[in-house]
């Protein structure tokens, strides 16, 4: 069985990455991954499983999102509902235990990867709530007195996009890998996994424009790797040249189809404020 992490094709990941995935496998520690929201923190989840050949099971966190909710939830709503019906099945209780995720994950033949897709959102005390149930690979079902435990220790892939800090506890039962953003070389080729077929002088040229937005002063969102594949995507459809990406650099007006890099209308009128100066010194 393949448990070797070594990136994919679609997927461009580092030696340190890499690593770091595999160091995980190799401690069975959940692998806490953080990095700015588009570095392909959740992707990584989905590109370990196709390459390890695993089952992915994804539990996305939402602020409402409790620990109890990934292994199990009783639901005494329907129990009461069928009881007033009269329904047979209301008698055993097991038929109103709804399994989470991690439940699913303990109960695979093979281990699968489990992602825990954005633990920060969740209330401060999630990820403490779940200690025990990562580091003991069980848990108990009190409604059915049952225990539950894992028949392969999953591969866990924590991400966090850095919302709240978490807590020492937690973070010493983790392996941690920060995914830095891309550099030039490597923004090159994911695009060319992306992309084959693209011209190379488009790509050149909106990876300087793209990279000039990026270190622009007082964004409140910096353009990252999925919306620059997304404007590539436009690009390219749209026919839209390198040259006139170069004549709208020149005049410092925003460049074709913003919209796909720049979110919200505080960067677009920073953008042009920052691009008038620009001409004005001129």
């Amino acid at each position: 069985m393949n448990t070797r992490f070594t990136g994919t094709e679609r997927y461009i990941a580092t030696d340190d990455l890499m690593m770091a995935v595999n160091a995980s496998i190799a401690l069975q520690r959940p692998l806490l991954i953080k990095g700015e929201p588009g570095t392909g923190k959740t992707m990584l989840a989905e590109e370990v499983a196709a390459s390890l050949g695993r089952e992915l099971i994804i539990w996305p966190i939402k602020s409402t999102t409790k620990a109890q909710h990934g292994l199990y939830e009783y639901d005494a709503v329907s129990r009461l509902r069928d009881s007033q019906l009269g329904d047979a099945k209301v008698h055993d209780i097991a038929n109103y235990i709804v399994k989470g995720k991690l439940w699913q994950a303990f109960e695979s033949e093979q281990a699968p990867v489990l992602l825990i897709d954005e633990i920060d959102k969740a209330d401060i005390e999630f990820p403490n709530d779940l200690l025990r149930e990562l580091d003991q690979m069980e848990f108990f079902v009190h409604e059915t007195q049952q225990f539950v435990r894992a028949r392969q220790r999953p591969i866990i892939i924590i991400t966090s996009n850095n919302e709240k800090e978490l807590p020492d506890a937690f973070l010493r039962r983790c392996f941690f890998h920060y995914i830095r953003f891309p550099d030039a070389d490597t923004m090159q080729a994911i695009i060319d996994a992306h992309f084959p077929d693209i011209r190379q002088q488009l790509v050149k040229q909106a990876l300087e424009v793209f990279f000039s937005i990026r270190e622009l002063p007082g964004l409140k969102k910096k353009p990252t790797t999925s919306e620059l594949l997304d404007w590539l995507k436009l690009l390219s459809g749209e026919s839209i040249s390198e040259t006139e990406l170069e004549a709208h650099q020149a005049r410092n007006a925003p460049p074709p189809l913003a919209g796909a890099l720049l979110k919200n209308e505080q960067d677009l009128q920073l953008f042009e404020r920052l691009m008038q100066m620009a001409r004005l010194r001129r």
